[in-house]
């Protein structure tokens, strides 16, 4: 799991879930890699909220389905997926939290230019994404208030 300043409770954690989360999230790069909507949206529990940066909200893996054909299809056509987990906490039994930040792009090097929070579920079929939101980040707000912040 590519992580960086996960919190002290990750030891918490199951490392057989660990190994399931990283692989979700893997998996989850890879069907946007190939462009497959289809194998992108399985990876959503079937009553799944997912929001994206710019305010879109798709409900329900079948809605993610037809959403991202157009995104992966056309769009975002030959992209990948880049992300750093910042950090997974336990929300209850065979639930957890995963922040991220992440981007998508083609170049040799694609920004963390967004901020996304996972909900994951632990079911029949493995561990698969119940909620997704995406924002993107603001860096001059973002340089603002760690000035007014010292």
């Amino acid at each position: 799991m590519q992580t960086s300043g996960l919190a002290d409770h990750i030891d918490a954690l199951d490392p057989e879930d660990l190994q399931g989360i990283d692989a979700l999230l893997a998996a989850l790069r890879g069907t946007w890699a190939r462009g497959d909507a289809a194998a992108y949206a399985d990876l959503f529990t079937p009553d799944a909220s997912y929001v994206i940066y710019v305010g879109g909200i798709s409900l329900g893996r079948a809605a993610i389905r037809r959403d991202h054909e157009p995104v992966l299809g056309k769009w975002q056509k030959g992209s990948r997926m880049e992300m750093r987990v910042l950090d997974v906490s336990p929300i209850a039994p065979g639930v957890v939290r995963v922040l991220t930040e992440g981007g998508v792009g083609t170049g040799k090097r694609v920004p963390l230019d967004k901020v996304q929070t996972y909900v994951l579920v632990r079911g029949e079929e493995g561990w698969r994404c119940a909620a997704f939101h995406n924002t993107k980040k603001n860096r001059l707000f973002l340089w603002l208030n760690a000035r007014a912040t010292r």
